[in-house]
């Protein structure tokens, strides 16, 4: 059985393979049979019964790139290698909602950068307390398995005269990824503080808050001129997309455009407000 569709831009009906176990299938037959998905799912309709089958489909069928992408962290912390995996889906979904095949790549090479980008930034925003230096975290690592090793070899607790050796790193370096080690993990902001007058104080008395939407308020400052050089139909269509919230569907049915229209449309904008960043940054 296929799943029949009708693509508007051209007027012709076109069919969908039916998949009856998406996961199951083979990464090389994936590959090709997306791309028959991709070019299905530029002439549906959002939010049809054929819109959701076909992207479903590419999501099934291609979570074996979320898997391999997410074997390269099974030594980064303690999270469990399921929730890596949820969180490569996202990265996964993100690509396939921006794919296109006119970008003539891969789709395999165009979505593991951004499965792996969001297991990163999972890292980021989860492992530790406070930011540090790419070069630290990593050395951090290393420096867990060679102080383990050493301990293991010599019944003691490594120098670190020891531990720059046998990590081939200057013998700062190892001081400096010692520190950092420091902020992998925080103290409960419940935690009694010792010495306190009243025997009842706890951190969170004694330090501010962080304020998560000042990165957000950094980002819409940046992006407050870039909107202002748009033209009106372009910030109406901005304002639909991203406030209201209303699909490519219904944002074509308000300006009495074709969704492929909308999406077009999106793409440009979008594309020129992402350089305008860039530049600015």
């Amino acid at each position: 059985m296929a799943v029949t569709t009708e693509a508007k831009a051209t007027g012709a009906r076109t069919e969908l393979p039916e998949v009856p176990d998406p996961s199951q299938v083979a990464p090389t037959d994936a590959r090709a049979l997306s791309r028959v998905f991709f070019d299905r799912l530029a002439h549906l309709e959002e939010g049809t019964h054929e819109y959701q089958y076909a992207r479903n489909t590419l999501i099934e069928m291609n979570m074996s790139l979320v898997r391999y992408a997410a074997g390269r962290f099974r030594s980064r912390g303690p999270q469990e290698m399921e929730d890596i995996v949820q969180v490569g889906m996202i990265g996964l979904i993100k690509a396939i909602d921006r794919f296109e095949l006119s970008r003539e790549v891969e789709f395999t090479s165009f979505a593991v950068p951004y499965i792996v980008g969001e297991i990163k930034r999972f890292f980021r925003d989860t492992t530790w307390a406070v930011h540090v230096p790419r070069r630290l975290q990593e050395a951090r690592v290393e420096l867990a398995k060679a102080t383990e090793e050493l301990s293991s070899r010599l019944g003691r607790k490594p120098t670190t005269k020891e531990l720059a050796e046998l990590m081939n790193l200057p013998e700062q370096e190892v001081i400096d990824a010692r520190v950092a080690s420091n902020g992998y993990t925080s103290a409960s902001l419940d935690a009694a503080v010792s010495g306190s007058e009243d025997g009842e104080s706890v951190l969170a008395d004694f330090i501010g808050a962080e304020d998560m939407s000042m990165e957000l308020v950094e980002d819409l400052h940046s992006l407050a001129p870039l909107l202002a050089e748009l033209d009106e139909r372009d910030r109406q269509i901005i304002h639909m997309r991203f406030v209201e919230e209303l699909t490519q569907a219904q944002i074509g049915e308000r300006l009495g455009i074709s969704q492929m229209h909308v999406s077009r449309l999106l793409n440009r904008l979008l594309g020129r407000l992402r350089q305008g960043l860039l530049t600015v940054r």
